[in-house]
């Protein structure tokens, strides 16, 4: 078994999008093994189609620039790298990624063009289940940053950069491995 920890930047605004659609820009992933050992990373950047222009803000709180996406493949090319990575179909894996929005933007990004999504089923909301397991109810809930570092941990990287919130996210899921709840 091997977890997949992930986490996503993507196209953004104040506001709406153009066109009504985000799309990713970053994939940044770790895997850990069933000891919760980091067994390997991946991080691409991803060319943006349907909105190819970054917004000035979100080159700033992504700390992506214009030219690190016109110099990526598009994401076709790059989900296919990265289910080659997660070993999509040749090992059992789980992915994991902090709330909602990174499974969500993935299979919309899927779907976009044309890609399979079942890939994707088997996810685990890390935020939701670590809110479940602290008794985390309502106001008390913390973004990635704040928990890592409640966890003892330094926030190591760039905050809202894939890798870098992939990477410390797989902190805090290495040390409550067993408590987990995966459905299959």
């Amino acid at each position: 078994m091997n977890y997949i920890i992930y986490d996503v930047e993507a196209t953004c605004w104040r506001g709406k999008p153009p066109k009504g659609i985000n799309e990713i820009i970053e994939i940044g992933a770790v895997k850990l093994n069933a000891y919760g050992e980091l067994v390997s990373e991946f991080n691409k950047f991803v060319k943006p189609t349907v909105n190819p222009i970054l917004s000035g803000f979100c080159k700033s709180l992504t700390h992506i620039s214009q030219e690190n996406v016109d110099a990526a493949d598009t994401y076709p090319t790059v989900i296919e790298q990265f289910k080659d990575w997660v070993e999509v179909g040749e090992t059992d894996y789980v992915l994991g990624a902090w709330g909602d929005f990174d499974k969500r933007i993935m299979r919309d990004n899927c779907n976009l063009h044309d890609l399979e999504t079942d890939w994707l089923e088997f996810f685990i909301n890390v935020k939701s289940q670590y809110n479940t397991l602290k008794g985390n109810m309502g106001h008390q809930k913390s973004g990635l940053k704040a928990v890592v570092k409640k966890e003892g941990f330094e926030f190591d990287g760039v905050h809202h950069r894939a890798i870098s919130d992939a990477l410390n996210l797989a902190k805090v899921y290495a040390k409550y491995l067993d408590e987990w709840i995966i459905v299959w």
